[in-house]
């Protein structure tokens, strides 16, 4: 036995209940803190982290813990809500909980992304499915093509066969000099205008059926609920002049995460984006968009609310409760205005 174990076993046969408590707290700081340098929050036999704890010449040793066993210490762990533990066949596994202030931001972040991103996967599928029962609706019915024996009524006849070569009629030869190359161009523009026209169109019907759909759901939720909250999942928030983000990987990779400013608005729900990065100019739902928070002394736009449309210069920001302060130009402030009823405000 080496000394420290030792000097250990003195310490704690003096004072069995300070010791045991001191003993216990620092086996869980060092079990913890291993858990969390080495592996993070990724799920890990409890065993493995133990053996690797064990290495360290100073570890604390279980037997003078309040655990018996490291069964007992995983299922404390799992209670106190240290780690989330589960038992297998092969025996109990930890995963750490990070309860860190900025990685539980990060996180809800996360959540909140995720759920915004299914939520838009399962509109846009609810409406593809009615524009397929819309045009089956409109659709007339195919008939299927009837097949029919090939019968002679008299068997007896010879066959005979007419052959007549009517006139043919006469062709239109090119002049000479004339452009072919012009001729297939037209054809070419009038077959693109066509495109266009049709492309256009299923635009317009996109559209009309967002809004229509996203009109539906708030009267719905008033007619059920009574006043709902102004949030702009529900209602048109976007603004000339503002700067967003693109949230949503659907227009490209290489689109995602990049802020534009936005030029003018279709409808109520549809922004034109140009891009600050690139230049590119993008037809987007506001779906697909956040909003842009500045740093504290830049100008903003009031998207939601009373004092939508008015100017503000942005105070100071709450990231605890994702909101902010703002000074309006009457020297007015206004306090806990959540992040997505702002926008930074572009300065040309």
């Amino acid at each position: 036995m080496s000394e420290s174990h030792q000097r250990q076993l003195l310490l704690f046969a003096e004072d069995p209940d300070k010791y045991l408590d001191s003993f216990s707290e620092e086996f869980m700081e060092g079990y913890t803190s291993l858990l969390k340098r080495r592996f993070g929050t990724k799920r890990v036999h409890a065993n493995n982290v133990y053996q690797e704890y064990i290495q360290d010449r100073d570890h604390v040793h279980m037997n003078a813990t309040q655990w018996e066993t490291l069964t007992d210490f995983v299922k404390w762990l799992g209670r106190e809500g240290y780690c989330i533990v589960d038992e297998t066949e092969k025996g109990w596994y930890v995963s750490y909980v990070d309860r860190d202030p900025e990685t539980i931001r990060r996180q809800e972040q996360m959540r909140r992304k995720e759920k915004f991103e299914k939520d838009e996967e399962e509109r846009m599928q609810d409406f593809i499915d009615k524009q397929i029962e819309l045009g089956r609706s409109k659709g007339v019915d195919s008939q299927e093509p009837i097949f029919t024996e090939l019968q002679r009524e008299d068997e007896g006849k010879p066959l005979a066969l007419n052959i007549s070569l009517g006139k043919s009629k006469p062709t239109k030869v090119m002049a000479e000099g004339s452009n072919v190359l012009a001729t297939s161009s037209k054809r070419t523009s009038l077959s693109s205008k066509k495109e266009s026209k049709k492309r256009c169109a299923l635009d317009d019907i996109m559209e009309a059926e967002m809004n229509e759909r996203k009109s539906k759901e708030i009267k719905s939720k008033q007619a059920s609920v009574g006043p709902v909250v102004v949030t702009r999942k529900d209602l048109p928030w976007l603004q000339r002049n503002i700067v967003v983000k693109i949230i949503s990987k659907d227009v490209g990779s290489r689109f995602y995460k990049l802020k534009g400013v936005v030029s003018d608005i279709q409808g109520q729900y549809v922004g034109i984006l140009k891009l600050l990065e690139c230049g590119t100019v993008m037809k987007l739902d506001q779906s697909k968009l956040e909003t842009v928070i500045p740093a504290p002394n830049r100008k903003i736009l009031i998207l939601n609310g009373k004092y939508k449309g008015r100017e503000a210069v942005l105070k100071e920001i709450q990231e605890s409760s994702f909101s902010v302060t703002l000074l309006l130009d009457d020297g007015k402030v206004l306090s806990n205005i959540p992040y997505e009823d702002i926008s930074k405000l572009h300065i040309s």
